[in-house]
């Protein structure tokens, strides 16, 4: 039985380099695709059927640990992402179509991991989303856009607590998200981009 990631590098082996560069904000050289994910890079060798890190020894990390979210979300990214603009409009993982039941039980996003390591401690939070060249925002108390791949960026709310209210974290897409993926995929961005802050 084939798996989902050899199918994938299949079809990816398939497409035109040029194309597949356009659509997605990626390069190609030496027969590979290279992309950045939060702020590291990464290449994407269809012929090898591998992808490697080329920037940090963080992004080694990023591969051994979390190759489960990564590798198939990485190469269904570059075979079905499209050349379009950010609507600017950011919604809630559980608004993707059929996201409100997807997201639940054993999908829910670990957000209250957030919250408890950084609901007191904005200073920390802020130090690690620019180990992942994140862009600081304006929302909550603290919020930052995270890049996992690069035309699906990731904000991330956090909202520290007081006498009234507990910490909570937010992770919000822009509405263009469910245009370039399906939503396990996205499930596994998502995943992924609350994973790498903790």
């Amino acid at each position: 039985m084939i798996s989902g990631e050899e199918r994938a590098w299949g079809i990816l082996s398939s497409l035109d380099p040029l194309d597949v560069c356009r659509k997605t904000g990626v390069s190609y050289k030496n027969g590979a695709y290279v992309l950045s994910s939060f702020g590291m890079d990464f290449s994407a060798s269809p012929r090898e059927r591998i992808l490697k890190n080329i920037s940090s020894p963080e992004g080694e990390g990023l591969l051994k640990k979390y190759s489960y979210f990564y590798n198939l979300s990485v190469l269904c990214y570059l075979i079905n992402a499209k050349d379009i603009p950010l609507s600017g409009r950011l919604i809630k993982p559980s608004d993707i179509k059929g996201g409100s039941l997807f997201f639940r039980g054993t999908h829910a996003l670990p957000l209250d991991k957030i919250s408890e390591k950084y609901g007191c401690d904005k200073p920390a939070f802020i130090e690690k989303s620019r180990t992942l060249n994140a862009k600081l925002l304006n929302y909550g108390d603290a919020s930052v856009e995270l890049l996992p791949v690069p035309r699906i960026p990731a904000t991330l709310i956090l909202w520290l607590s007081d006498d009234e209210f507990p910490a909570r974290a937010d992770l919000l897409f822009d509405s263009t998200c469910e245009q370039h993926l399906p939503l396990d995929i996205m499930w596994s961005i998502a995943m992924l981009s609350t994973l790498v802050m903790l």
